[in-house]
């Protein structure tokens, strides 16, 4: 009976570690094949055949309908460009110009990796829904209280991060992921 005992609690405890080391690693971890600029990071790994098992469980736990790498690279941060977490109690600032690809999205997701519901129902601008500066690049406040302009509205208080979408990526992004050139994040104020 001891040995019973023994041996089912050697494998329960095998379980827990190996269960407990996957979601450790699937929450924080890396996907493989990382590349970061500023506050964004990808993952070169998520949508191809070369994925590992913990990328494909990153990418099915937080990546919904994730298409195939040929088709979109993503770049995701939970940072500003300062290095601090997105917080919901501060607004931010987000610069840019229109990504290298034929079409892109930027999008705020909570803590439960969904979209964050709001009264105003944005959930993200894209090339084609931004509204521009006179010379071409882009302002978004992100913030839990309404600005003018592009506002993309986030939850007080909440944790959130930001996905940049490359739909058909140009090929200069598809030779050197690492130099393409995205938004800065910059606090402007908190609460």
């Amino acid at each position: 009976m001891k040995s019973l005992l023994y041996w089912g609690g050697i494998v329960v405890l095998a379980v827990v570690l190996g269960l407990g080391s996957a979601m450790l690693v699937m929450r924080t971890g890396g996907m493989g094949d990382d590349v970061t600029i500023g506050p964004w990071h990808a993952s070169l790994a998520a949508g191809s055949a070369s994925a590992d098992m913990y990328t494909r469980a990153r990418v099915a736990r937080f990546g919904l309908l994730a298409l195939d790498k040929k088709e979109t690279l993503y770049y995701t941060a939970s940072t500003d460009s300062a290095g601090e977490t997105l917080s919901g109690s501060c607004t931010y600032v987000v610069t840019g110009n229109d990504l290298a690809t034929r079409w892109w999205s930027v999008t705020a997701y909570g803590p439960d990796s969904f979209l964050i519901p709001n009264e105003a129902g944005i959930y993200s601008f894209s090339k084609t829904t931004v509204k521009r500066e006179a010379d071409g690049h882009y302002i978004v406040r992100v913030s839990a209280n309404h600005q003018e302009g592009n506002w993309l509205p986030v939850k007080l208080g909440e944790r959130f991060d930001m996905t940049a979408r490359f739909y058909n990526p140009d090929a200069s992004v598809y030779a050197d992921p690492g130099a393409a050139k995205l938004p800065t994040i910059v606090k402007e104020s908190c609460k």
